[in-house]
């Protein structure tokens, strides 16, 4: 298990999903977590279970795609546990729709969150870990950046991310920082359940199909998902960045 001792982590959208069980993880890895999520009152489940757990972690409200909440959430967090040594950009919202339905409120949305989201997150962090020498930021992508009908939005914005990893990786590494990615592909999550809704589908029935075409034949966790973050996280993988590492049960 990566030893994690003494390190602090920012995780945003981490109040559900695999937001949560990457904050969980690298709280039970041992870093003191700060819990992001638009709202506090949505990081209490995850820091209740990371205290219960006998870990640190404290819930910030903060809309990542805001310059100003992005820099107060940053600051505090570095006020409170006194460092920043690891960013998971995780926030992320969806709003499909085939390209000629899909409105430019849906499109700025969606690119709000993930790209300038990651860019504020990761402008602000990287100031600290600059200064330390030494960092880990891991954004997330997915599968869907190699195209997904009705996603033309999140599609172009998960691979936006893997870009901008490769950029960040060659600007930050000279300061000791690596930057990955990880592109997970069908994870059971309250996101992929309202996608099956959003199709008129059984989310039951929905992943069943979704199994069938993987080659391990199931879905992930947002644990599988978390123990690959958890690992570029660490010192374990002090040599890797710049890289994407697709979690998803087999090749697309």
């Amino acid at each position: 298990m990566p030893n994690l001792q003494g390190r602090v982590a920012i995780v945003t959208g981490s109040g559900r999903g695999i937001g949560a069980a990457t904050a969980q993880r690298l709280a039970a890895d041992g870093a003191a977590v700060a819990v992001i999520d638009l709202r506090e009152a949505d990081t209490e489940q995850t820091v209740s279970s990371i205290r219960a757990a006998g870990g640190q972690a404290v819930g910030l409200a903060c809309d990542v795609g805001v310059a100003v909440q992005v820099e107060q959430a940053v600051q505090q967090v570095a006020e409170t546990f006194g460092r920043i040594d690891i960013l998971v950009n995780n926030a992320g919202i969806i709003r499909d729709n085939l390209l000629f339905k899909m409105t430019e409120a849906d499109w700025d949305a969606v690119m709000n969150v993930h790209l300038k989201g990651s860019f504020l997150m990761s402008k602000a962090a990287q100031k600290y870990m600059v200064e330390q020498r030494y960092g880990k930021i891991v954004n997330l992508s997915s599968t869907s950046a190699l195209g997904n009908r009705g996603q033309a939005n999140y599609s172009a914005a998960k691979m936006g991310l893997q870009g901008f990893t490769r950029t960040l990786a060659i600007e930050l590494g000279p300061f000791g920082i690596c930057v990955n990615a990880v592109a997970p592909g069908f994870i059971d999550t309250d996101m992929t359940r309202a996608t099956a809704e959003r199709m008129g589908l059984n989310p039951v029935q929905f992943q069943e199909a979704a199994s069938a075409q993987i080659p391990l034949r199931r879905i992930g966790k947002p644990e599988e998902v978390a123990s690959v973050i958890a690992f570029l996280a660490s010192d374990d993988a002090s040599y890797v960045s710049g890289q994407v590492i697709y979690i998803a049960g087999g090749p697309r």
